[in-house]
């Protein structure tokens, strides 16, 4: 077996999750492979590791890995998405952040839940990404042009309003006066989307949601829509350019370019267990059930 083991950050906890998560690997005799940035963050902070091989691009990835560990927060296994893209490697994503919708195994429960997976005693979820292109192509947005939790556009260097003219199918949906649109995943729906309004979405539910950011028509409400539609966008504002974003990735993009969102042709896989599913997660991070009357 071999694992690979990504990172992005050196945090409090980072240290002893790495060792626990090592340790248990090496009991195992499971190969490991480190995300070559992140190996040496763990070497400059003092933690003390053998000389494991690394990989630095998502190609590498395709050599024969059973598993991607995720050591950090959800921001993190967005980035891990971007190095896994179409290889169907799942992801196990160890909590070392605050708030984790993805990210849900905690440090007390690595080795419990490492050997719930070697015995194959897990479930696979699969999400849905969405995908950007942009007419005319701009380099920024070629390479990755795809996202696990939203694709964003919104204003760049103005306090003014953007319109955002939106069709769905080729049909005319409205003209968004706002400082942005969302168009989020399932899996997105519990960040930027559910902070500006949006709805919460089981991850597995076949839509995505477009949701408004601060809207100047309060009529303007977050819509669901199949995730088999196409959606065009048209942007203009008093600025030359607005930005564009995917997940945590932004570009600045001029108010002549057209953008066409719609499903990637690939999954995203992650390791899930009963006992740290979706709705367990929702109901500890969003604190449902805190009320006494429950």
């Amino acid at each position: 077996m071999k694992i690979a083991v990504f990172g992005q950050y050196y945090q409090n906890n980072t240290h002893s999750i790495v060792e626990k998560v090592v340790a248990f690997l090496e009991e195992k005799n499971i190969e490991i492979c480190f995300y070559s940035v992140f190996y040496d963050k763990l070497i400059e902070n003092n933690v003390q590791l053998a000389n494991y091989n690394t990989f630095n691009s998502h190609e590498c990835l395709k050599d024969n890995f059973d598993y991607l560990i995720s050591i950090g927060g959800d921001g993190t296994i967005l980035r891990a998405a971007t190095f896994v893209r179409d290889s169907n490697l799942p992801i196990i994503g160890i909590n070392a952040g605050r708030l984790g919708f993805l990210a849900t195994v905690q440090e007390e429960n690595i080795e419990n839940l490492l050997n719930r997976v070697l015995a194959n005693n897990f479930s696979i979820s699969k999400r849905t990404l969405v995908s950007l292109n942009a007419h005319p192509v701009y380099s920024d947005l070629e390479d990755i042009n795809f996202a696990l939790n939203e694709i964003t556009v919104s204003r760049k260097d103005t306090t003014s309003m953007i319109t955002i003219e939106t069709y769905i199918n080729n049909e005319y949906l409205n003209s968004y006066w706002a400082d942005g649109l969302i168009i989020s995943t399932p899996t997105g729906s519990t960040g930027y989307s559910l902070s500006c309004g949006g709805p919460v979405i089981m991850p597995t539910s076949n839509c995505f949601v477009i949701t408004p950011i601060a809207p100047h028509n309060l009529t303007a409400r977050p819509l669901i829509i199949p995730d088999d539609s196409e959606l065009t966008l048209r942007i203009k504002g008093r600025e030359e350019q607005y930005l564009v974003s995917l997940d945590s990735r932004m570009t600045s993009v001029s108010n002549e370019t057209a953008l066409t969102v719609k499903k990637s042709n690939f999954f995203i896989l992650i390791v899930e267990f009963p006992e740290e599913g979706f709705l367990r997660t929702i109901r500890k991070k969003l604190l449902w059930g805190e009320d006494k009357r429950n």
